[in-house]
């Protein structure tokens, strides 16, 4: 096998040229992969991360038919009193479950005595809220540098963009306006305790304020509330928590409809969010690539064997009349394939960590609205790994057919060439 090895890899630099050609698009191509991947990832993780941290949770939990309506923040699905007290039962029994946060979502307008403009408002537990979207109060401006709590009651937090089009500021008085489900409609004059970053989106109009503000103003009495997010102690174990709950829990509640079917739904971050579909692209996008490289890479070596199988029948004639079995011609083949594509691909992948590495030393900031994210990709080593047993087996998948042909050939036909 030693003497395989140096002949294949005397074998690859007779063709020195043709070689560093071959070897310097696989190279290339693989370290495009592990970057594209990388940066792509990067932005994947951190938009889902912004989105379970900061306002959706990893799940929620809603009266059946909730979501479906969810545009319009109905306050006549809500999870009743008893239900909550059920639901409670189940989250703090799952060893899954970190934390959980009970919200009132509703519609309302909000007036500066000046201008009058709509907003949607949370009403939270500060305390829940911050166990469950950690990350929110960093997207708050306070008017306080370190705010003791998120929220204070008697106070709200509005979108910077509101902020911005009706001049107002932290300490400002504002009238919260509301229609509760009966159709009464009913106000609350609340201080602006802190300005938001949009984090929906430029055109987000996304308010908060105190649970028990919300129960005042809309005149809430029996304690239902409209939704639930569910923060996990392990991201990774969102779809098994997720069925766990749905398939278990939820659905051996009692006090089920009369078609046997729950009376709540549960839904995880991908159901709520339209990113969802753009993370989902994304990862298409990196597997399109990692396809088409891989692609090229077959292309290539195929295309080097087969040329080196042309060029060397008299060379093969003759090694197989002095007695070499097609064994061993097979393996001399496969073996010149395979360090082929091995060694591009250990330095293509060299190339993308330092790639990766070198943008991550430069850190390019991104701003958005009042966050400021630097890019940082990490190295995905699990991914390099991959990627590399993928390359080499596909090298020896190419040079598998011009191997087994010049296996096959007969010492008598091939020293004609001679």
């Amino acid at each position: 096998m030693k003497n395989i090895i140096k002949i294949a890899w005397r074998n690859l630099f007779r063709y020195t040229r043709r070689t560093l050609l071959t070897s310097s698009l696989i190279v290339v191509g693989v370290t495009l992969v592990i970057v594209f991947g990388g940066v792509g990832n990067f932005f994947k993780n951190e938009t889902i991360s912004t989105l379970t941290n900061t306002t959706i949770g990893d799940m929620q939990i809603h009266k059946k038919g909730y979501v479906s309506s969810i545009d319009n923040l109905p306050l006549n699905i809500t999870i009743p009193e008893k239900g909550l007290k059920k639901i409670e039962g189940i989250l703090n029994g799952n060893p899954e479950v970190k934390a959980y946060s009970e919200r009132i979502r509703f519609a309302a307008m909000i007036s500066n005595s000046v201008q009058t403009t709509n907003i949607r408002l949370t009403a939270i537990h500060p305390e829940q809220e911050n166990q469950t979207c950690a990350d929110l109060i960093k997207k708050i401006k306070y008017g306080d540098p370190n705010p003791n709590t998120l929220l204070k009651p008697g106070h709200i937090i509005i979108p910077l963009n509101i902020a911005n089009g009706m001049k107002l500021k932290i300490g400002d008085e504002v009238v919260v306006i509301a229609t509760n489900k009966d159709g009464s409609v009913n106000g609350l004059t609340l201080k602006i305790f802190g300005i938001s970053e949009n984090i929906s989106g430029p055109q987000g109009r996304d308010g908060y304020v105190h649970v028990d503000d919300a129960i005042s103003l809309l005149r809430i009495e029996n304690g239902e509330i409209t939704e639930i997010a569910v923060k996990l102690n392990n991201f990774d174990r969102l779809n098994k928590t997720y069925l766990q709950l749905k398939n278990d829990n939820l659905s051996k509640m009692i006090g089920q409809k009369n078609n046997g079917q729950p009376s709540f739904e549960i839904h995880t971050w991908e159901d709520l969010s339209p990113f969802a579909s753009i993370a989902k692209i994304v990862t298409l996008l990196i597997m399109v690539v990692r396809v088409f490289i891989n692609l090229i890479i077959l292309i290539s070596i195929l295309d080097v064997m087969m040329m080196s199988v042309y060029e060397r029948v008299g060379e093969i004639g003759t090694i197989a009349s002095l007695g070499t079995s097609p064994s061993k011609i097979l393996m001399l083949f496969l073996t010149e394939g395979l360090s082929l594509g091995f060694i591009s691909a250990v330095v293509g992948g060299i190339l993308g960590m330092v790639f990766l590495s070198i943008i991550s030393a430069i850190k390019l900031n991104f701003k958005f609205g009042m966050m400021k994210l630097s890019l940082v990709p990490q190295i995905p080593v699990g991914e390099i790994a991959i990627i590399l047993v993928i390359v080499i087996l596909i090298s020896t998948l190419a040079s598998l057919q011009p191997a087994l042909k010049a296996s096959k050939m007969e010492p008598v036909e091939a020293l004609r060439h001679v």
